[in-house]
Parts: C-alpha cells; structure tokens; sequence
C-alpha cells in the first residue's frame, strides 16, 4: 500500500471541512486536486472513505483510519520540526492547542499574548470543545497541545496552569448575592441550572461531598447558554471561577463551602513525542512565575 502524506492530509482536510471544495481552497490546492488524491487513497485503501453527500461525512472505514491519518499528520510536523530545532532555526509552524470553555476565555488571552511575543513565528491554532473531547484530540493527533482538567494519572511532562474553584452563579439582585460565601443548601430554593460543557462530574461530587441530592431543573450544553438563562432569572448555576471572565455586570460568583478545586494543566500527548514547539511553549510558561510544574 503506496499512501503518501498528501493523501492522508486531503482525506482529513475533507472530513474537518465536510466538503471537497472547502477543503480545497483550506490546502491551496484545486478542487479537482483534492478529488484526485482521495480517490488514490481510497484506491489503496479498496473502500470509500467518505459519503460524498454533502455534508461530506467519513464512511465506516472513514471513521477507522482516520485517527491514524491524524497522528502520522501529527508525527511528521513534529518530526519536522524536531529537524529544524537540532538545526538550530527558530521555532516556527502551527501547532493545534485544545482547551475547555473557560480556560479558552479566563486563561488563554494571556498566554497567547505571551507565546506570541517570544515565538512570533509559531502560530497557536485554538480547538474549543469538552473535557473529554479535548482529550481525545489530543490523543489522536488531532491537536498537538491540549489544557486538561485534573488529568488522572497527570502526564509526564505537563505543567499546572491554573487551580481555580466552583462557586454560585447568581443574579447580581438574589438575596444570596452579597453573601462571603454560601453552603450548597443555600441554593436549593432555586432551580438549578447545569452545564455538561465538562462541569458536571466536579459538582456531581459537590453535592456527594455534603450528602445532598444533585436534581438539575435544566441540562445544558454550552455555558453562556447556561449563563444567559441565570441572567434571565431562570434559577442559579454552579461554575468554575474561571467563568468570571463570560460574567455579564447581572451576574456574580459567590464562593461555595465545601471548597471544590480544578487543576488546569498544559500538556502534550501520552503516546507519541511532543511537538518541539508545545515543548518550547511549556517551557516559557514555567519560566514565567506564577505557573508552577504539575508534579
């Protein structure tokens, strides 16, 4: 079987942009091009890789290799770059970074900002998504860096970024709201609001911690949906203190007792080396402070 980067770069460029022409104009290339270079593949492969309606989606087969396409990707820009950085060239290429909600909003602006200004030439590439989604990129190429929640086991090499803790989300005008801090009783008059945007297993185990039963009103995916609707006074919610950063002046945090924390923690992938450049950006961030080593 004769399969070349190209091919496997076109197939995944395909599937992430669900259709040819998308994908074409994504690689520079033609979309007859592209046509012609997953029809190569699929030839190797004997199968279709994908339903060519549209929106272009990954056969069975599809959804098989392609985890594998993703990490031979991964692989050869890290071996790429690994090339480069023996021959002393500066850190350069993009790597693809994963993170959750709030650390997309409460904790990425800064390091951005800071990785850009020592490695101008490195271009950070954001993927938003789940805790557990963020962790499957990682894994299967997809992303070459991701910022994990509480990692069990932590990975070898990852640094802490951030510990933040859950607290109350309330309209600035609740009766709660002036509180110092609350007992989780304190917020079952109201309805309960929850995000499954990663939070929910954190204060599943709030509510075991103190013995009370955990009855969500609402389920909710996205967080500023969920935050929206505390704002419209459709009950209160439970979020990391990262989340301060999505707060409308409506809306405060109050710190909740039991104290629940969250470590947030830069890493590369567990089962293949790091790109150079997720390296060189770890690095500058334990440089820098006030962000210490994970273990």
């Amino acid at each position: 079987m004769d399969t070349t980067l190209r091919q496997l770069g076109v197939f995944v460029a395909i599937v992430d942009h669900e259709g040819f022409g998308a994908a074409a104009v994504a690689l520079g290339m033609s979309q007859s091009s592209v046509s012609h270079s997953l029809a190569s593949l699929e030839r190797s492969v004997q199968r279709e890789l994908v339903h060519r309606a549209a929106p272009v989606r990954p056969t069975p087969l599809g959804d098989v290799l392609l985890p594998h396409a993703r990490a031979t990707l991964a692989a050869s820009r890290a071996f790429t770059a690994a090339a480069s950085a023996h021959l002393g060239a500066a850190a350069a290429g993009s790597i693809g970074l994963a993170v959750p909600p709030t650390a997309a909003r409460g904790l990425l602006p800064g390091l951005l900002r800071l990785w850009h200004e020592t490695f101008p030439h490195v271009d950070v590439r954001l993927f938003e998504g789940l805790d557990e989604e963020v962790e499957e990129w990682l894994e299967s190429g997809a992303v070459d860096a991701a910022v994990l929640v509480d990692p069990d086991p932590l990975p070898r090499g990852a640094l802490h970024l951030a510990t933040d803790a859950y607290e109350a989300v309330v309209r600035s005008d609740h009766p709660l709201a002036g509180e110092e801090s609350l007992e989780l009783a304190d917020l079952l008059e109201d309805p309960l609001l929850a995000t499954t945007s990663g939070c929910e297993t954190h204060v599943k185990h709030l509510h075991a911690l103190t013995g009370l039963p955990y009855r969500p009103t609402q389920r909710i995916r996205e967080l500023t949906t969920l935050l929206c609707m505390v704002e419209a006074g459709l009950g209160v919610a439970i979020v990391p203190s990262l989340a301060a950063s999505m707060l409308s002046d409506t809306l405060t945090l109050v710190p909740l007792r039991p104290h629940l924390e969250r470590r947030l923690v830069l890493t590369g992938p567990t089962t293949r080396p790091w790109h150079p450049n997720v390296t060189a950006i770890r690095d500058l961030c334990e440089q820098h402070g006030a962000l210490t080593p994970a273990g």
